[in-house]
């Protein structure tokens, strides 16, 4: 987000400025938001856009990237400087509370994960059927991963077994299909919830802010690369026929976010300042928590999770995995970049 002047705490307005082209802003970033979300989904689901696997793998790891850099760079680094603000009373600046809400986020969404995964697979055991929640016998990350594996039966395998066997084998893949499909629904809607924050959040102050073109210009860059990194993860997503709108939505909800932050501060230009005090505490906890929302989801869902625990990929060649490390490493490199004007 866009550094603050922490020197100006007056409660005048900022926003009234080129009201014409912060007003097509909002359409402008629309646009980018949407087809950088959409564009992987529907490119995946697409019979004539005959793109690449090497593509798709290339805007998946790059994603990646985007959201860890997003998480430090874009949330961290500025509810540092909101809640270290001169604006605020001296006991703000006595203890790191950013810090203290960013490592309380994270360890939330580490306990609400862990006890939905044991009562999980508590719920399962009771009805006679083995989860694996890390997959184990998957070989991949089948609760978190989109491209967590499923165990499944052929047809001639099928026809050698007794039809209790086949019943039993049919309602306990029924099970496992369900309960991967609700995992990573769940596991989506955490990180799209602290990417939406974080949207909202620039779009409001994109509204108001003095720079006005310099932050328009970075964001409309910023918000296609996070729009491709979280349409990357909604696209990858192995869910039944019956929830494949889910990541149509995802993608269309986050091309929503900014521009609804846009248009907020442009309702609130005469009354909202990003200086203020309010505006300070109440921007720098959103960020803080949704900095540890995206740290965990980063480093543990996609990065751990993608590399160390897939099996696919620790037995793949060296040349793909430096294409996947290349790649992420390039999406981390240019969102951190874009943190020097956003």
């Amino acid at each position: 987000m866009f550094k603050r002047d922490v020197t100006d705490c007056s409660g005048d307005s900022q926003g009234d400025s080129l009201l014409g082209l912060r007003i097509a802003s909002i359409f402008v970033i629309y646009i980018g938001s949407t087809c950088g979300a959409l564009f992987p989904v529907l490119a995946r689901r697409s019979k004539y856009m005959n793109v690449p696997k090497s593509l798709f793998d290339f805007a998946k790891f790059f994603g990646s990237g985007v959201i860890i850099a997003t998480a430090f760079i874009h949330l961290l680094a500025p509810a540092l400087d909101e809640l270290g603000s001169p604006c605020l009373s001296e006991a703000w600046g006595e203890y790191p509370y950013a810090l203290a809400l960013c490592l309380l986020s994270i360890f939330s969404i580490f306990i609400i994960e862990l006890v939905a995964f044991r009562w999980g697979t508590a719920l399962l055991a009771k009805i006679g059927v083995h989860h694996d929640a890390h997959g184990h016998d998957t070989g991949s990350h089948a609760a978190h991963g989109p491209e967590g594996n499923l165990v499944t039966t052929t047809s001639k395998d099928v026809e050698a077994l007794p039809s209790e066997t086949i019943n039993e084998s049919v309602h306990e893949h029924t099970h496992r299909v369900s309960d991967s499909a609700v995992s990573q629904v769940i596991g989506v809607a955490i990180l799209e919830f602290g990417v939406v924050l974080h949207s909202v959040l620039i779009g409001l102050t994109l509204a108001v802010n003095d720079s006005f073109k310099i932050l328009f210009v970075v964001l409309v860059f910023h918000q296609t690369f996070e729009g491709l990194g979280i349409g990357s993860r909604l696209a990858y997503m192995n869910l039944p026929s019956r929830y494949n709108f889910v990541p149509i939505i995802g993608a269309v909800i986050y091309g929503f976010t900014t521009p609804i932050g846009i248009a907020v501060g442009l309702g609130l230009r005469t009354t909202y300042n990003p200086n203020s005090a309010t505006a300070s505490i109440v921007s720098g906890v959103l960020d803080s928590l949704s900095s540890g929302i995206l740290i965990y989801t980063g480093l543990v869902e996609l990065l751990a999770h993608e590399f160390l625990f897939n099996k696919e990929m620790m037995e793949s060649s060296d040349a793909h995995l430096a294409y996947a490390l290349g790649s992420m490493l390039l999406g981390c490199a240019l969102m951190a970049l874009l943190g020097k004007w956003a």
